[in-house]
């Protein structure tokens, strides 16, 4: 192998083994194989051959061990070993964050803090970066397979790991504290009905709803903040769509996991190193309407493409699924009325909310508790259009009675309304059943 003395490959590691017996001469060991490997690896080309990198590791890390005379058990040495193939071919002191299933965010502010977000609740971990060089040497190893750029000219990314986890990076100078990773880990195990009930998210009563929904073709919005658990209630959702019905997803990043044979998958591409080639939400959304789908679902509407999915799903496109950002039912209309305009359209805002009006029939709206646990606060019908305004009105509400202990207590409870579209559902096969409309018997109180 070709030597090679590149100065950002010699930038101290972080120190995995810090705490364990005799730390100090641990420490030693994996930073003599760390310096050997770094002066004979050829980064530009050796790196590339990971059968040849972990042949050169185990030479060089049985010479280093067998040379300092440390006495290590068996499991010592396996987790020295680990951690070296972690820091040269991996992602550092992130491998066992990304590891660890009970973890569905990975924060990282400055080289000095990581935070971890399990169960909806966000702690900070231990783990640090030895030094901000050594944060961003992770952050190129993250976004150069990808033919990304992260330097002073392009300081914002978004990225997908090789598992599909959703990656957003921002480095100095528009991220004060040093550079910042935000890690959204893509979930192994797809969440089912079952799980959702168990999780707290909403009830029997709600999901037995939903489904019908589904199959009636009934366009669905999901909406809430930033972590609230959007996609996945999305996922659940798509998964009744019945197998034999074409459907086109389209996503920013793809976390969508549909069980369906006939699903094609797009995904928005981002500018490449020149700022060329990029293909946004809005163009696939234009595109997929040449593929012949029987649905459309969009990851996430965030701008322009809202006015070509409102036209979708008004030109036979029935029972297509999307998600927004709001911080209630009323406000996702509101969201993507200003999403619309973002189009360049000159349409009058009254003919956008008739538009808005005839493509919506249920928004289901999700909020994420005090006690990190995220839950359906909001089911709403668009019932059409009164005046000016678009009229709306509830299904289900959660009604939150306390706080016990630190748990949110309260009881999903239906407002005894019965949305009109359900008068299709019996044409296509579909029963209703009146209970999921009955305060006393569809409320079912979660603890």
């Amino acid at each position: 192998m070709r030597r090679n003395n590149t100065a950002a490959w010699r930038e101290n590691t972080p120190d995995p083994v810090e705490g364990r017996r005799d730390g100090n001469a641990l420490s030693q060991i994996l930073d003599q194989v760390q310096r050997r490997l770094l002066s004979e690896l050829n980064p530009n080309t050796d790196m590339g051959n990971r059968e040849q990198v972990l042949h050169t590791i185990d030479q060089i890390f049985g010479d280093v061990v067998r040379d300092s005379k440390v006495p290590l058990t068996r499991v010592e040495r396996d987790q020295l070993r680990k951690d070296v193939i972690a820091n040269i071919l991996g992602y550092g002191p992130l491998e066992p964050l990304l590891e660890d299933d009970t973890i569905t965010e990975i924060l990282v502010n400055g080289h000095q803090q990581v935070f971890v977000e399990r169960s909806g609740r966000l702690t900070e971990t231990d783990i640090r970066f030895r030094s901000q060089a050594e944060l961003m040497r992770i952050i190129d190893r993250i976004v150069t397979p990808l033919g990304r750029r992260v330097d002073e000219s392009s300081p914002m990314v978004d990225a997908r790991l090789p598992d599909g986890s959703r990656v957003n990076i921002i480095i100095p100078p528009l991220a004060l504290n040093g550079a910042c990773i935000s890690i959204r880990k893509f979930a192994k195990n797809v969440f089912s009905e079952a799980d959702l009930i168990r999780s707290g998210t909403l009830n029997q009563s709600m999901i037995d709803f939903l489904k019908a929904c589904a199959l009636a073709r009934i366009n669905v919005v999901v909406s809430g903040g930033t972590g609230t658990g959007k996609t996945t209630t999305l996922n659940v959702i798509s998964n009744f769509i019945p197998p034999n019905e074409r459907i086109v997803t389209i996503e920013d990043s793809a976390e969508l996991q549909l069980n369906q044979r006939h699903v094609v998958r797009l995904e928005a591409r981002p500018p490449n190193i020149e700022g060329k080639g990029q293909i946004s939400i809005r163009q696939l959304v234009i595109n997929a309407l040449r593929m012949r789908p029987d649905r459309i679902i969009v990851g996430e509407v965030r701008g322009g493409e809202a006015l070509d999915m409102l036209q979708a799903m008004n030109t036979g496109h029935d029972g297509s699924l999307t998600t927004a950002h709001s911080n209630s039912a009323r406000d996702a209309l509101h969201r993507v009325e200003t999403m619309v305009l973002m189009a360049g359209t000159d349409m009058p805002l009254r003919a956008i909310r008739e538009q808005i009006a005839a493509a919506f029939d249920l928004i289901v709206h999700l909020d994420r508790m005090a006690d990190g646990t995220r839950r359906i606060v909001q089911i709403a019908e668009v019932q059409g259009m009164e005046g000016d305004i678009v009229v709306m009105q509830d299904i289900f509400r959660f009604e939150q009675t306390g706080l016990v202990d630190g748990r949110v207590e309260g009881q999903f409870t239906p407002t005894g309304i019965r949305p009109k579209f359900v008068e299709r559902f019996p044409a296509q096969g579909i029963p209703v059943d009146p209970a999921w409309f009955t305060p006393e018997r569809g409320g079912r109180r979660r603890r």
